[in-house]
């Protein structure tokens, strides 16, 4: 068998940023073992598949060890591929996923907007042994949704972390997002997420799904600016509308097309 295999670089205009993923169009379902073993094989954060069901598109995402409920970067790396490679004409492509209907549409001067379901992160007392793991000092304050995010003041020290991500793997999340307010971004991340095989995610849409509701409360703005990363960075334009949903936008470049041969 073969099939077609897009790597696409997620959140950056260009190639060499953001956060690639390999999309990979299907006809119809593999096998649940061999879609896990060409993602481990792609050793990328996240691979995603789709396959076309009448209007719409069943979409899932595989980290190189598990499949996941839902993967930001990955949709929108999918949906460049519709748009950008394959000619998709509709304006608005919607997903069916484990995280329900995702829709992502065209926007201006090369954006894609994806709209995600919001969620309301929740204040949490400091987990044992948190800080430490991340190599930090304080926090001002601890969240859980599907990850734990702990909001730090300082963004020089955001840029400096080193975590034990063997220690990080012990928590019972899908990862950890660390969080400042930034100079140049209303807000600027890091993620780390060793327990589903990414020790450091280089811009996590999904993750955006908390944290643009937590900076829209804190700092009183319905559309912010967001970046992520390390020595691999991201931007996103994060809009919080109020009706539980939250718009994710960004751009993405193709790097890599070819064949997949198993």
């Amino acid at each position: 068998m073969q099939f077609e295999i897009f790597q696409i670089d997620a959140f950056s205009a260009e190639p060499f940023g953001g956060n690639p993923a390999a999309v990979i169009p299907l006809d119809t379902w593999l096998a649940d073992d061999l879609l896990q073993r060409i993602a481990e094989e792609n050793n990328l954060s996240e691979t995603a598949y789709f396959v076309r069901n009448g209007d719409t598109f069943d979409l899932r995402w595989f980290t190189p060890s598990v499949e996941v409920d839902l993967c930001g970067h990955a949709t929108l790396a999918s949906a460049y591929v519709l748009f950008e490679q394959l000619g998709e004409q509709a304006e608005v492509l919607r997903f069916n996923t484990r995280s329900g209907e995702l829709r992502v549409s065209r926007g201006a001067e090369g954006l894609l907007a994806m709209d995600f379901p919001a969620k309301q992160p929740v204040a949490v007392d400091l987990p044992v042994g948190l800080l430490e793991a991340l190599g930090l000092n304080s926090a001002r304050a601890v969240y859980r949704s599907d990850d734990y995010v702990v909001v730090i003041d300082d963004l020089a020290v955001l840029a400096s972390l080193k975590p034990d991500f063997v220690a990080l793997s012990a928590f019972d999340v899908r990862g950890i997002a660390v969080t400042a307010a930034g100079r140049d971004h209303d807000f600027v991340t890091r993620w780390f997420g060793p327990r589903v095989g990414v020790n450091e995610d280089p811009v996590t849409g999904s993750a955006h799904t908390s944290l643009a509701p937590l900076w829209s409360a804190m700092l009183g703005k319905r559309a912010l600016t967001c970046e992520q990363g390390g020595a691999r960075k991201g931007q996103l334009h994060c809009e919080v509308p109020g009706n539980g949903r939250v718009i994710i936008s960004g751009r993405a470049a193709l790097y890599l097309r070819g064949l997949v041969y198993c």
